[in-house]
């Protein structure tokens, strides 16, 4: 039996604005999405029969048709039965490194190392275009975590426009593990909080996005400025979720002291990140911020901006 390993990586948002409402129930979003080294490892294997298994080494993650590794695959025999008819189903195996419910688009990252992994169990033939395709069907995080590297995200998230690499620059990620919060509850209650600022007609949504796109961040990025984007670093839902929990306020706050590029939550959080110069600083950083919030229950990582999405190891 044939079989594939995919390497997952993380990603972190480095600008987060929410523009409006869409007619489809999703946000309008302008964003900056950034891959970083700590990833998942996802292992494919034919079984040579019609069933699809989820394994994971994470007792938190679901290994039904609510993981988003499932339903990738699922979506693959439904786009495609003669071939899975003809190649059978798959043993998915997922090796969690990023932390769960995070805001770091783990769940998304496997999504899309099963549509790679299956493009080469059973020949399919997808370009990067149609993956991306199929991935927004699975959810909005999953065509930038099949490319990688670093982009600005329209639309819902899914429409993306790749911007110049950022790979020298280093974070430092903080996650409290018992703390988790829910995306929806942040965008609704965003919603609820300040949509009187919602931008209401599509002429507005669409210069608003194109403003962000030669916007002074993407001008940063351009220029590879990396105390300029520290100073950048933006994102809508932290107005939501750090008055709601005081310990990712005082986590965010110990980053921000720490003499770090900049620091922001990531996504709908609970991440919080610092973004450094090196890794000799983001290791300080790490340790400093443990030293000020002793608390058992804080997690760190150390890791390096990536310029690649999905990735075949070799055996």
């Amino acid at each position: 039996m044939r079989s594939y390993s995919l390497i997952a990586p993380a990603k972190i948002n480095l600008y987060l604005e929410i523009l409006g409402d869409r007619r489809d129930g999703y946000h309008e979003l302008a964003m900056i999405l950034q891959s970083i080294e700590l990833a998942d490892q996802v292992d494919l294997h034919e079984l040579g029969t019609d069933t699809i298994r989820v394994h994971c080494n994470h007792p938190l993650v679901p290994l039904d048709q609510s993981n988003l590794a499932y339903r990738a695959a699922q979506l693959l025999t439904q786009e495609f039965p003669d071939v899975f008819d003809r190649f059978g189903g798959v043993d998915i195996t997922i090796n969690k490194q990023i932390p769960v419910a995070a805001g770091l688009a783990g769940g998304s990252a496997n999504a899309a190392a099963v549509l790679v992994g299956l493009d080469l169990l059973w020949q399919l033939g997808l370009t990067q275009p149609e993956l991306q395709e199929l991935g927004a069907k699975l959810g909005s995080d999953v065509p930038f975590c099949l490319a990688g590297g670093t982009a600005l995200a329209t639309g819902r998230g899914e429409q993306l426009s790749p911007l110049p690499d950022l790979d020298s620059l280093y974070v430092v990620l903080a996650k409290y593990s018992s703390l988790m919060i829910s995306t929806a509850w942040a965008y609704n209650t965003y919603r609820s909080n300040f949509g009187d600022s919602y931008i209401r007609d599509p002429e507005g949504l669409e210069s608003r996005a194109s403003r962000v796109h030669s916007g002074p961040m993407v001008h940063a990025i351009v220029e590879k400025d990396g105390a300029q984007i520290g100073q950048l670093l933006h994102n809508d839902l932290e107005k939501v979720a750090l008055p709601s929990n005081p310990q990712l306020l005082q986590l965010r706050q110990a980053f921000a002291d720490s003499g770090a590029l900049g620091a922001m939550m990531s996504g709908s959080g609970p991440t919080v990140f610092a973004l450094c110069e090196s890794q000799a600083q983001a290791q300080e950083i790490q340790q400093q911020v443990r030293a000020a919030i002793d608390d058992p229950d804080l997690d760190f990582w150390v890791s390096k901006l990536s310029n690649r999405g999905i990735q075949l190891i070799e055996l």
